[in-house]
């Protein structure tokens, strides 16, 4: 069954960043934000068994498919290699999703996070991509692929390999295209150059691209005034040639409501415009970052509790603004509920799981000698 392109969704709800209240997912917050999603004729939803600590498939079972038919939305979820011991567990962590969720087959399921290394090493040894074909057959998933991390070598690799895969998941954005870690527009290439159908993750960078400096954010308001700044980073990466869904991780109302206007009527990425992409990425570019983009994969496992993407966000932003007071205020506040920069015991789990390829550690140490040194 090949993925028809005009069929899907452009906007897509990542269910990682959700609205939560006293510590806990706000089922009713997400239900408002599923219903103002399903009107405007959007339906694909991306979760996964990591998520919010495993509570985002249960939200998702909660907020969607209880409240709505099956056959109305599509739903992806990922297998995660970091929980995979021994075989068993690819089918048991398989039978807990679809007990999580409440259904009986996934539309679109996916190996979380390949990457070169222990994950991909992970899914070769436990032979997930045969398991994902085998689910296939049964009913149990409709389309199978990837989310990736990995290099544009390893992706070509694993390609050779397995012509099964019929999706695969990238970051992609304006900002990254040129990462050498990232290696964004070359990952895209070789999945358009193949036809294979591309899902976008972290189009905005974790709301990096969402609030740029006046000057910046001023480039684009002079051609939409009456446009987010965030709408731009989503039409950019909507706009490229075989983009099957780009995922929007909404954590608000306002979120949705911008990007539904965004995707309503939907209008393509101009030449003027990606002139002025153009300039705004090397301005970006010019001013170093922690390239985090608040994936929270680092924070379950973190011993000393230290909430390293508030940490990194806090330092982004005074590499910015030297003199903004409130980013040390915000910092002081953080501290009283988590784990301080310099509490950092250099256990190196973090950096395990970052996605980015962050050097967790050395960066923490940074953010000690600024933040936690009167």
């Amino acid at each position: 069954m090949s993925i028809e392109l005009s069929k899907m969704p452009k906007l897509g709800f990542g269910l990682m960043r959700l609205p939560e209240k006293n510590g806990a997912v706000d089922i009713d917050r997400v239900s408002e934000m599923v219903d103002k999603y399903m009107k405007m004729d959007k339906r694909y939803f991306d979760t996964a068994y990591v998520y919010h600590g495993g509570r985002s498939e249960v939200a998702a079972r909660e907020a969607l498919v209880k409240r709505y038919p099956r056959d109305s939305f599509m739903l992806a979820t990922k297998l995660p290699a970091w929980e995979i011991k021994q075989e068993s567990d690819v089918e048991r962590i398989f039978n807990e999703q679809l007990e999580r969720v409440g259904v009986d087959y996934f539309d679109f399921y996916l190996l979380h996070s390949i990457e070169d290394g222990n994950n991909y090493d992970t899914y070769v040894k436990y032979d997930c991509f045969s398991w994902g074909v085998k689910k296939k057959e049964e009913g149990k998933i409709k389309h199978f692929g990837f989310s990736y991390h990995g290099s544009p070598e390893l992706l070509e690799e694993i390609l050779d390999a397995h012509p099964e895969v019929e999706f695969v998941q990238i970051q992609l954005n304006y900002l990254d295209r040129t990462n050498p870690v990232v290696r964004s527009e070359a990952l895209y290439n070789i999945l358009h150059e193949r036809n294979i159908p591309i899902v976008v993750m972290e189009p905005v960078r974790g709301g990096m691209l969402a609030s740029l400096t006046p000057d910046q954010e001023a480039k684009y308001k002079a051609l939409r005034p009456d446009n987010s700044i965030a709408s731009w980073a989503l039409r950019y990466v909507a706009s490229l040639p075989g983009v099957m869904t780009v995922l929007s991780g909404m954590s608000n109302e306002e979120q949705m409501d911008d990007n539904i206007k965004t995707f309503t009527d939907f209008e393509p990425i101009t030449e003027e415009e990606m002139r002025v992409i153009n300039e705004v990425t090397e301005e970006i570019l010019s001013i170093p970052q922690i390239g985090c983009t608040s994936c929270k994969y680092c924070t379950p496992g973190c011993p000393m509790s230290i909430s390293i993407p508030d940490v990194f966000r806090t330092i982004n932003t005074l590499r910015r603004y030297p003199d903004d007071w409130r980013s040390k205020n915000f910092y002081s506040g953080l501290i009283t509920r988590s784990g301080k920069a310099s509490d950092c015991i250099a256990c190196g789990q973090c950096e395990g799981v970052c996605p980015q390829h962050l050097d967790i550690i050395d960066l923490l140490k940074e953010a000690a000698d600024i933040l936690d040194k009167a």
